[in-house]
Formats: C-alpha cells, structure tokens, sequence
C-alpha cells in the first residue's frame, strides 16, 4: 500500500492511501482529512498505512457513543440477567450518554472519558442535586470499560480509550465501614423478632450468612436438617419493573453452609408451623416450598423482605446485610479461619473477604503476635534451662 498527501487548504490535508482489492485486483483509494502541520500529516499517512497493512486499520465511522450503547445493550441482553442489564442500561443511558453520548466513537479520546468522569463527580445528579457519588462514577468506568472493549473486538475502534485511562485519572472509592452488631445485640434482636415471621430470614443471614436473594430463594429440598446443613444454589432476583425470577448462585457457584444447632432447632420448629398454616388453607407442604414465604404460602419477594427487615432493625441501626456482615465479623473475632469465612458467605474468592472485614485485621495481628511471642518465650526459656 502507498500514501501521498494532498494539501487542500493551509493546515489541512487530504491523506489520500492506494491499495488494491484482493478480490478483483482493482485499484480503490481511501481518503481521510486531516489537520495539522505537514510533518504532522505525514505521520498520520504512515500510521493508517501500518494498521491497514497489519489489519487493525479501523473505517471512519459517524458512529455516536449513544448510538453504540443501543446496539451494545441490544448484544449483552441474551448473556445478562434482567436485572444487570436493567442497571447497565441505566447507568450508560442515564449517567454516561448526557456526558460524551454525543461524540463520534472511533474519534472518542481517554481525555474525554477523565473530563466526563469529574464532570460527573461535580454535577452528575440529573435532579440537578450535585455530583454523583464516587462509587456510582466508578461503576460508570466498568460499564463503559465493558461496552468499549466489546466495540475494540468488532473493530469499531482501534483500541479501548477506557483501558488507557491510568489508575489515578479513574474514579476513587473509599470503601464504607461494615455495620455490625454484637452477640449480645443479635440475641436482643432474636427474642423481639421471635414471634414473627421475619424470624427465619434474621437467623439465615446472622446463623448463615445468607444474601437477601438467596434467603428468598432457599427451598426445603436444599435444607438437611439431620445432617445439619443446607445447599445454596439459588438466589431470587427483582427488576425496577417487578419482574421476578431464580437464577444461579452468585458467581454460579453453589456452597454447603453448616447449620448452627440453634438454626436447625428454629427451621424445625418453622418447618411444622408452616406446615399447619398451609393446612388450614388446604395445601399439603413438601419439599418443593420455599422457606420463608408469605401467610398465605406464597413466596417472599426480595425487596418486600427488605422493607419489612429494614423497618423492625431501625433500633438496633443495623440492616438484614449487615447481620450478614456481622456473621462474619463474630466468625473472624472467634479466630476462624478467614477461608473459612469465604466458603461460608460465599465469595469468590478470599481476597474479597479479607478486603471487606480488613478492618478487623489489626486485632487478629495483635492476637497473631501476641501467640509468637508466647511461642518464641517459651522456646527460649526452655533453652536457657537446658544449657543452664
């Protein structure tokens, strides 16, 4: 392939590149305009001849970020649950298109992507309210992150402009202190809570750690209550809309937690009194029911449980997630091990774990060198005594 250039105007060229096409051996001619100095212009000609020649040449395109996100969010849907698709449509058509929605895609620039990102952080409420949050600014990184690595691999664009953005010119997060609460406290929310029917999912997520989702989800059939465990492989999912489904565990990963013996004596008593209630409404439990389920047997959707979790922990300044999170927290004062804690909530990995509750570390490491200390002391005594 050759290039020449072509001065239209002064600072403006025409870089005109002549190849052949390899079908019908014809010769074509691609022109692109540029603005620069001649110097300028010749490195740009010397550039789009080396993409053409390696294949990662890119055809102009008017191609918008906006009108890119449609046909994006139209590619992903089929390979998302509703609800991820629900809030990455939100989060690219509501946060990110007002921002750089507008500009040409091929032409969009890792500088555009940093102005709009501090845009956002100043002024990014569409109530007019202020900026949006660091946290919500830094999910509009992975989404656009995701979109334009998707329009790199159908060579829209050369390279991902979100990719080349450094670590300090993305959004910061200052990750929030966990809220738990102690032994002592749980048991005060358990005797409150007993006689009611938020009873069961208060002791699945303080006894188990269970999620929100997956306490909906939890059916009878996934409970050993002689073996003394129970199987996560489910988690119920709500969209904006209301529209409910079951999906997956979590990472799509399923997990065995061990039931506390006060777990077990709670489900047994819950299983027989949920049985009677749907008795008398001439229904015959089997294993096939959910857990935690309405008056009427029906079950519990997952935001009508956080409402109702949400309204009774006012007094103890706590959410349904955190007795999750206090769970955790009781395990790691207790020494368990933090792989252990993994496998219990659920997470993917323990870096996650140990990145939550690092806040917790600084006692465990007190504790941890206390113990070496007592160790090494005692090593050195015994050796004294010996020589001695």
């Amino acid at each position: 392939m050759k290039g020449h250039l072509r001065e239209r105007s002064p600072g403006h060229w025409a870089i005109i590149l002549d190849q052949r096409d390899p079908g019908t051996g014809k010769r074509k001619r691609k022109w692109h305009s540029f603005t620069g100095t001649k110097r300028q212009a010749q490195v740009e000609c010397a550039r789009l001849i080396s993409e053409t020649n390696d294949g990662s040449y890119v055809e102009p395109s008017k191609l918008t970020v906006l009108q890119y996100f449609d046909r994006w969010l139209k590619h992903i849907k089929p390979n998302v649950s509703p609800r991820t698709h629900e809030r990455y449509e939100q989060i690219a058509l509501k946060n990110i298109a007002p921002l750089i929605g507008g500009k040409i895609l091929s032409k969009l620039q890792p500088i555009d992507i940093s102005e709009a990102y501090a845009k956002a952080l100043e002024s990014g409420r569409r109530d007019g309210g202020g900026g949006l949050s660091p946290r919500t600014v830094h999910h509009m990184h992975r989404v656009l992150y995701s979109a334009l690595g998707q329009a790199e691999r159908w060579k829209l664009i050369v390279r991902n402009p979100a990719a080349l953005l450094e670590k300090r010119d993305r959004p910061k997060i200052e990750r929030k202190t966990v809220t738990v609460i102690a032994p002592a406290a749980t048991a005060a929310v358990f005797d409150a809570a007993r006689e009611r029917r938020l009873f069961i999912p208060l002791v699945l997520a303080s006894l188990c750690g269970l999620r929100r989702g997956e306490i909906t989800a939890l059916r009878w059939k996934a409970i050993d209550l002689d073996a003394g465990q129970l199987a996560v492989v489910a988690s119920t999912e709500q969209t904006d809309a209301g529209a409910i489904r079951e999906k997956e565990a979590k990472s799509g990963r399923s997990r065995t937690v061990a039931l506390p013996a006060m777990a077990v004596e709670e489900l047994r008593r819950w299983r027989l009194q949920q049985a009677q209630e749907l008795l008398r409404l001439g229904v015959r439990a089997d294993d096939d029911w959910h857990v935690v389920t309405q008056a009427d047997g029906t079950p519990l959707q997952p935001r009508s449980l956080t409402h109702v979790v949400s309204e009774f922990l006012k007094e103890w300044r706590v959410t349904l997630h955190g007795l999750r999170h206090s769970h955790a927290s009781h395990m790691l004062a207790s020494n368990i091990h933090p792989k252990i804690v993994q496998e219990r909530l659920g997470h993917s990995s323990i870096a996650i774990t140990m990145d939550i509750y690092s806040h917790l570390m600084p006692n465990m490491q007190g504790e941890a060198a206390a113990t070496v200390d007592g160790v090494l002391r005692a090593a050195i005594n015994k050796r004294t005594d010996d020589v001695g």
